[in-house]
């Protein structure tokens, strides 16, 4: 197989997926590689731990694609209520989406659901290789194209290359792109829950001294947690036996579901915050992930992601249509001027989230109860919280080359 193409997109997950998706009928020679063959649907298999709260905006954008149809109905949860409070007092604050006109708050979607969804939209794509298992081990940028070297010795050329290998992202690494993160000292625990009570559509979390934890409803009547804890208490935590878990889980959840009465088996993954200055230099993207990694307290890490795949396909096919070098910085520019603002303000937020649930100075506590009551009462402020986290706001993915 030759080794030129215009295009190497590297990491098949969701966001690399989705931006060869939106690519795949642009006529340029597309690579994706990942260190793993593309996950096949099996619908007796145990579902996977990993979900996503993708929003209406998302929805779009993988419906535009045709990739949504691909979802199986009994896979997506729709919640259209939120409810959100604060363990350190009485203030809640309490969304639906019917306040704004809207339909659906968002949609609860598997990992590798999605995932399989979009590798089906790139079966017959004739246009798009799939290159595995590749582990990036070197990588050179020409004037006219980048060298990427594979372990084992294969060498790809393109005209641009995509990190979109997530945080730990090698490619991010050769290119010897810093970063700015720090480590929360925390770690997340997912699982799904069966619960006493029916969750009836609704995702919910509550702000504990030691990290949120979030209820997110599953198409099958059970739920999902991301309980974000203190490393060590996140150890014990993992280590209880499921009668302990469940009963930990009750307790924490301050009963709002009744008992915990089942659970799956547990996960946890390390929470951090991270972000590049740089989304570009020539020949060079990063998207998802590899550029910016955020707190999972509101579930926009996906969301964002997924815009930066529809941005930088903007980009990529107005530059085609132009007659323009796709992996040119100035046209690069354009999709880091778009994404990176917008990016930035979402990760400094949900850190200032983080922060301020958990401090437990008594003031402190009592101006974030009294913050929350009022913005739950506060109409206007309230609609544009939820259209803004919906992604409504955003005018994607609407843009020209000048």
């Amino acid at each position: 197989m030759k080794g030129e193409f215009d295009l190497l997109v590297v990491g098949a997950g969701v966001v690399g997926t989705a931006l060869a998706v939106a690519l795949r009928d642009s006529g340029l020679r597309i690579a994706v590689l990942d260190a793993r063959e593309p996950p096949r649907f099996d619908p007796d298999a145990e579902w996977d731990l990993r979900v996503f709260a993708l929003s209406p905006a998302s929805k779009r954008l993988l419906d535009a694609h045709g990739v949504w149809q691909n979802i199986p109905d009994e896979r997506i949860c729709t919640y259209t209520a939120m409810h959100v409070w604060d363990a350190g007092g009485r203030g809640h604050i309490h969304f639906n989406c019917a306040e704004i006109g809207e339909t659906a708050l968002g949609h609860i979607v598997e990992g590798r659901v999605l995932q399989q969804a979009l590798w089906q939209q790139l079966q017959y794509a004739k246009n798009v290789t799939a290159i595995y298992p590749a582990e990036p081990e070197a990588l050179h940028f020409g004037a006219e194209q980048a060298t990427l070297t594979l372990k084992g010795g294969r060498r790809l050329q393109a005209r641009l290359v995509v990190a979109a290998d997530g945080a730990d992202s090698a490619v991010r690494k050769l290119a010897d792109i810093p970063t700015v993160a720090a480590a929360y000292g925390q770690r997340a625990i997912v699982a799904h829950l069966r619960t006493e009570k029916p969750h009836g559509n609704v995702a919910r979390q509550q702000f504990l001294p030691t990290g949120p934890i979030a209820l997110l409803p599953l198409a099958d009547g059970r739920i999902s947690i991301v309980w974000s804890l203190d490393e060590a208490r996140a150890k014990e935590v993992l280590a209880l036996d499921d009668k302990r878990f469940c009963a930990a889980v009750t307790e924490a959840s301050a009963q709002v579901l009744g008992k915990v009465t089942a659970t799956t088996r547990r996960a946890a993954f390390p929470l951090r915050r991270l972000r590049v200055r740089e989304y570009v230099r020539a020949r060079l993207a990063l998207i998802g992930d590899a550029a910016h990694a955020v707190h999972p307290l509101a579930g926009q890490g996906m969301n964002l992601g997924l815009r930066d795949a529809a941005v930088l396909s903007a980009v990529i096919q107005d530059a085609r249509a132009r007659e323009r070098d796709i992996g040119d910085l100035a046209v690069l520019r354009r999709y880091e001027r778009a994404r990176k603002g917008d990016n930035l303000a979402m990760i400094m937020a949900l850190d200032g989230f983080k922060r301020l649930f958990g401090n437990q100075i008594p003031p402190i506590t009592l101006l974030r109860n009294a913050g929350l009551s009022a913005v739950n009462r506060f109409t206007p402020l309230k609609s544009a919280f939820m259209r803004h986290a919906m992604g409504l706001n955003a005018e994607l993915p609407r843009l020209t080359c000048t």
